[in-house]
């Protein structure tokens, strides 16, 4: 008999939350076959068997914790799928018929009158002689009792299971993922909703960031009339040569990159009592899944074009929502760019992606009436913008020039676009 264990996954995992089991006891599996998907605070990863053999007994449930080494399940490498189960269930049900042609011929008549009156669909039930017999004492329906046999047999211990009180709150809340509903103590209704360990995560290093980092933000806007007429002349074309649409976050990368380099202590961590300064740009750029927000890297932004990083950042984007992105998509980013324009928001302070010092917010463009250099008065699409910083190495004075320096950019993208 072998033993499952949750193995080694990335350096900085080391626990994670049962998401599904992919196989049952009795299931042959192949080594390398996936038996179970584990939930991680970053990504949701498939565990594979690491013998052939037959799942013997599964050790943890869904929705439980786990940590690295937990032995979770075990595999009989001899085993054969189903022949345990079948020889020990065709022995099981032998000797309960042996025991109902002992029983009394009343008690056999009685059995047959009310077996008579069973619905159909209860015949129907995959049940041993004991099941239905005690089923039938205590007045269940065999079509109400879930069975534990992989085969789909309702053993006795089923019967008794079904007929216990229903369980606390709690342990049912487990059952179903940790959501139910109660009331509170002035009776009125709630729900609660465990907090998927991902939700976790991003929680408490959200908390984390506002605890360890001197964190600041300074604002800006940004006249975005040049970036959306570059766009209108070139969208097409790009479209046609790229197979990939032109959009704003390609601008908003090229843009960070170039002002990056300009002020590399927004491109570093500290570490102990030393600055790390980075001489790459593996730019974060947040996505927003219904299991919460995760930030992909788009690696050495600095060496791709525009076409590179709409295609790049487009592939992270679709990896994230179908929740198949490696740990390796999302380590190691130098920046993060998060965009909140994409839900209406018109201005808000972004969150330091620790230990990284640096996050720029994008928000959504508003025609604003605008004063320009000849006092006159045009209508302008105008964004906000927002950089967060780690006050501890980054001073003012280059956070609010490092976030000009983007708006300069922005503002004269022709460049940028020459450039990539």
């Amino acid at each position: 008999m072998k033993e499952l264990k949750v193995p080694e996954l990335a350096e900085s995992i080391t626990e994670g939350t049962i998401s599904e089991w992919l196989v049952n006891p009795g299931d042959q599996v192949e080594k390398g076959d996936p038996v179970l998907e584990l939930e991680t605070d970053k990504v949701n990863v498939e565990v594979n068997a690491e013998y052939s053999g037959v799942v013997k007994e599964l050790l943890k449930e869904a929705g439980d914790d786990v940590e690295v080494g937990d032995i979770i399940a075990t595999v009989d490498e001899n085993g054969e799928a189903g022949d345990e189960e079948d020889a020990s269930a065709a022995k099981e049900t032998k000797a309960e018929a042996a025991a109902v042609a002992e029983a009394p011929a009343k008690e056999k008549q009685e059995e047959t009158k009310v077996e008579a009156a069973e619905p159909a669909a209860a015949k129907n039930t995959l049940a041993t002689p004991a099941a239905r017999k005690r089923a039938r004492e205590l007045g269940i329906s065999l079509d109400d009792i879930t069975a534990r046999d992989p085969l789909g047999r309702v053993r006795p211990e089923d019967v008794e299971e079904a007929a216990k009180p229903k369980e606390k709150p709690a342990k049912q809340a487990k059952a179903e993922k940790q959501k139910q509903s109660e009331k509170t103590e002035f009776d009125k209704p709630v729900e609660r909703v465990k907090m998927t360990r991902r939700r976790q995560t991003i929680a408490n290093r959200l908390v984390e960031a506002q605890h360890t980092s001197a964190m600041l933000t300074t604002f800006n806007e940004v006249d975005m009339t040049a970036v959306m007429q570059l766009r209108s002349e070139r969208k097409d074309k790009f479209l046609e040569k790229h197979d990939v649409k032109l959009g704003f976050m390609s601008f908003f990368t090229k843009a960070v990159v170039g002002a990056l380099k300009e002020f590399p202590y927004i491109n570093a961590e500290i570490q102990g009592n030393e600055i790390v300064l980075k001489k790459f740009y593996d730019v974060g750029i947040a996505v927003s899944t219904d299991d919460g927000l995760v930030v992909p890297v788009v690696r050495d932004a600095d060496r791709l074009d525009f076409a590179g990083i709409e295609s790049e950042i487009s592939r992270l984007g679709k990896k994230a929502r179908n929740k198949e992105l490696s740990l390796d998509e999302l380590n190691g980013g130098s920046f993060t760019i998060t965009n909140g324009g994409i839900f209406g928001s018109l201005v808000s302070t972004p969150i330091l992606n620790t230990p990284q010092v640096g996050i720029l917010g994008m928000h959504t463009i508003q025609k604003r009436p605008i004063a320009m250099p000849d006092d006159t008065i045009q209508i302008r699409p105008m964004m906000y913008l927002a950089l967060s910083y780690d006050h501890r190495i980054v001073d003012g004075k280059d956070a609010v020039q490092f976030l000009v320096r983007i708006k300069q950019l922005l503002e004269d993208p022709y460049d940028l676009l020459l450039e990539g």
